[in-house]
């Protein structure tokens, strides 16, 4: 009986590339595997079928022999007259090739860095949060911070064996630092549990760390703190966090900043915002008034006549300064009109005397508010 032409087997064409190839062998491959078809003894010839002709066409040589010569380039087994291809036939390689691509990643890593040797365990990275004040932020900041931290055994030098002893090749995986396990007709590959990964144990552990190549220990480090840093900025200093397993590189450790409320100031980005409260007669008969900047320094600045609560007075500059000094943003001064309290009955009698003499164009606002309000009523009545 003739053999079915492999692009027919595959459902696709001749000129078909290689990833058009692979995902209809995978359809193919999963419709067709034997331990889901239990009550189709058909099942199991597609599949076979399916992955001699995906095991010739993956292979560009193979696929150039097979489209030039057909069958007759092969002995069947998927191995090419005179040319040698070293006999790999179709078993559980060609699903195997297919399976490691889609879910290679998700079973501990794929392709030649899951194959290739022994994994050095990288340290963890750290978190370390760090408070500041306004005017830390403003001007900048070198601080010592002390960090608890897992370091390099430095009896050891961080290889995990005693002095003069060499780790040797774990028997379990032969120094690959994986193994795999047949699970149905999946291969699984996972980190050795021997070595944990390493590919090699360690039979003479040095005493000071235990074999593990770290030992705990607080370290002082030294930060600078950029000016103009904000709330939530996060400072990276590599290779400071925990030690790697037995030589393994450092973690890295990321220092973030908070900024303490302060008592005068809010900032917004580069501004920052004052509440000043000035009194009942200078907002409504104008002045001047001095005012702090961030960092101790003072600005005056004039209150014209009839000043309301809210008005904002803008001095250009005096705001915190962008990320390294990158410009400077603006101060934003907000009066707050306050209300005079526990008057005296002089003071009182003063007040109606004034309240007697205002009209409505002392109070525009308050007089144009209530002649709306009128209006509005009068149109309820209607």
């Amino acid at each position: 009986m003739a053999k079915r032409d492999y692009y027919e087997i595959l459902g696709v064409d001749r000129g078909a590339d290689a990833a058009t190839i692979k995902s209809a062998y995978r359809k193919l491959a999963m419709k067709y595997h034997p331990d889901r078809n239990q009550d189709d003894p058909s099942a199991e010839q597609k599949f076979k079928d399916a992955g001699e002709a995906y095991d010739i066409l993956k292979d560009e040589q193979k696929r150039a022999a097979y489209d030039q010569f057909g069958h007759e380039a092969f002995d069947g087994t998927g191995n090419q007259h005179g040319a040698g291809f070293g006999g790999q036939g179709f078993g559980a390689s060609s699903f195997s090739d297919v399976f490691d691509d889609l879910f290679g990643d998700f079973m501990g890593g794929g392709g030649a860095g899951r194959r290739g040797g022994q994994t050095r365990n990288r340290g963890n990275d750290l978190r370390y949060n760090m408070e500041i004040t306004l005017e830390e932020a403003f001007e900048g900041k070198k601080a010592d911070i002390r960090v608890p931290s897992s370091v390099s055994c430095e009896a050891c030098s961080g290889s995990g064996s005693a002095e003069g002893a060499q780790p040797t090749s774990c028997p379990t995986c032969h120094g690959r630092g994986r193994v795999r396990a047949q699970q149905g007709f999946f291969t699984v590959e996972r980190a050795c549990p021997s070595c944990h990964g390493q590919g090699k144990i360690i039979k003479d552990p040095c005493t000071s760390c235990g074999g593990s190549g770290r030992v705990q220990k607080e370290r002082t480090l030294s930060v600078n703190i950029p000016i103009g840093v904000e709330e939530g900025t996060r400072i990276r200093l590599a290779g400071e966090g925990e030690a790697g397993m037995r030589g393994g590189p450092a973690g890295d450790l990321y220092i973030f900043l908070s900024i303490a409320p302060h008592d005068l100031f809010q900032r917004d980005g580069k501004d920052l915002f004052c509440r000043v409260p000035i009194s009942m007669t200078q907002a409504a008969l104008g002045g001047q008034i001095e005012v702090p900047t961030l960092g101790g320094g003072r600005a005056r600045i004039s209150i014209p006549e009839g000043t309301q609560s809210g008005k904002q007075f803008r001095l250009r500059g005096k705001g915190m300064p962008g990320l390294r000094g990158q410009g400077k943003g603006d101060l934003y001064i907000q009066s707050v009109v306050e209300t005079p309290v526990k008057l005296s009955r002089k003071q009182k009698d003063l007040l109606k005397q004034l309240d007697e003499d205002m009209t409505d164009k002392n109070s525009p606002d308050t007089s144009g508010f209530f002649s709306k309000v009128k209006g509005f009523w009068d149109e309820l009545k209607d």
